[in-house]
C-alpha cells in the first residue's frame, strides 16, 4: 500500500485503486497502527477517478513536520569513497573507525521546508566544484520509535567540502534543495526485502552518463540499529523520516551538473525523480 501528501490530502493507493482523505498529513503517519488503520479507513471510502490529475500536478514531499535525519558509512562502497576524498586531510581514518564501530554516523539532514519531493528541482553549492546525489532507502518511523513504512531519499552531497575536513559535513550535507524524498510512502507490516534493489540513473542531455546498483542487504547495520541509536536521548513529536546511507557511489571523476536528472528506484516504492537546478 502507497500514500501520496497532495495539496488535495493524502493520496491512498491499494491494490491498483486510489482514494483521497482529508486526514491531516502528521496525526496520519504518525501512527503506530497505520497499515490496518488505513485499510479500514479506505474501506468506507470510494475509489476515485482522477488520481492521475493528483499525481502530475499535486504531489508534495511526503513529510510534514517531521525531522530528516541522515545516516552514513553503512555501507563499505561509502566508506571507501569517504576515505578516499579525505585522504589529503587526513580524516579517512574517522571513517574506517565509523564503519567498524557500534555506534552509527547520524547526522541531521533537513527540515520539511528545505526538502523537496518528486519531480522538483534539488541544487547544489554555489561553493563547491564535486557533488553527487546518494541514493538511500529511507525509514519513516514514529514518535514510538517504529517503522511503519519506507521512502526514497537523495542525499545529496558535496564532496570536495566534506573531503577538505570532516566537521564541515554539516555544510556538506545540509543546505536548501539538499534533500529529495518521495514520490510515496510505501507501508507495509513487514520489514523490506534485503534482497531490494537500489537504483540510480543521471541522466545528461538524454544521455545516461552514470548507472549503479546495490542491495538493501549490503548495509552493514541493521535497520532497526540505527532507530534505536537515533532515538536513544532524542525525542520526535511528529516521528522522523531517515535516510540510511549509500552503496552507489559515482566514480572520482564525476561531478553533477546544473540541468542533470536523478532518477532513483527502489524496489516495492517507485522513482524518485529531481532535476539539478
Amino acid at each position: 500500500m502507497k500514500v501520496y501528501k497532495t495539496n488535495q490530502g493524502v493520496l491512498i493507493e491499494n491494490n491498483h485503486k486510489f482514494y483521497l482523505t482529508d486526514k491531516e498529513w502528521d496525526s496520519f503517519i504518525t501512527d503506530d497502527a497505520i497499515y490496518d488503520n488505513t485499510l479500514s479507513l479506505i474501506s468506507k471510502l470510494q475509489p476515485i477517478d482522477n488520481s492521475a490529475a493528483l499525481l502530475n500536478g499535486s504531489l508534495l514531499p511526503p513529510v510534514g513536520q517531521q525531522e530528516i535525519w541522515a545516516s552514513g558509512v553503512t555501507y563499505y562502497k561509502s566508506r571507501e569513497a569517504r576515505i578516499e576524498e579525505s585522504k589529503d586531510a587526513g580524516g579517512g581514518d574517522f571513517y574506517d573507525r565509523v564503519y567498524n564501530a557500534e555506534r552509527p554516523e547520524l547526522f541531521f539532514k533537513s527540515t520539511a521546508s528545505r526538502a523537496v519531493g518528486h519531480k522538483q528541482d534539488v541544487r547544489i553549492r554555489k561553493d563547491s566544484k564535486w557533488n553527487v546525489p546518494e541514493p538511500e532507502l529511507t525509514l519513516v518511523i514514529t514518535p514510538n520509535g517504529k517503522i511503519i513504512g519506507y521512502t526514497i531519499g537523495n542525499d545529496m552531497s558535496s564532496r570536495d567540502i566534506e573531503g577538505e575536513n570532516p566537521l564541515y559535513l554539516p555544510q556538506a550535507k545540509s543546505y536548501d534543495g539538499a534533500a529529495a524524498i518521495g514520490p510515496c510512502i510505501w507501508l507495509t507490516k513487514e520489514p523490506i526485502s534485503m534482497d531490494a534493489k537500489i537504483r540510480i540513473e543521471i541522466v545528461r542531455k538524454g544521455n545516461t552518463v552514470f548507472e549503479g546498483e546495490t542491495e538493501v542487504g549490503q548495509m552493514k547495520r541493521k535497520l532497526t540499529d540505527l532507530v534505536h541509536y537515533l532515538y536513544r536521548e532524542m525525542s520526535f513529536p511528529f516521528g522522523s523520516l531517515l535516510m540510511t546511507g549509500t552503496g552507489v557511489v559515482p566514480p572520482d571523476s564525476f561531478t553533477l551538473d546544473h540541468g542533470d536528472v536523478v532518477n532513483i528506484t527502489v524496489d516495492s516504492i517507485g522513482t524518485l525523480s529531481n532535476t539539478v537546478a
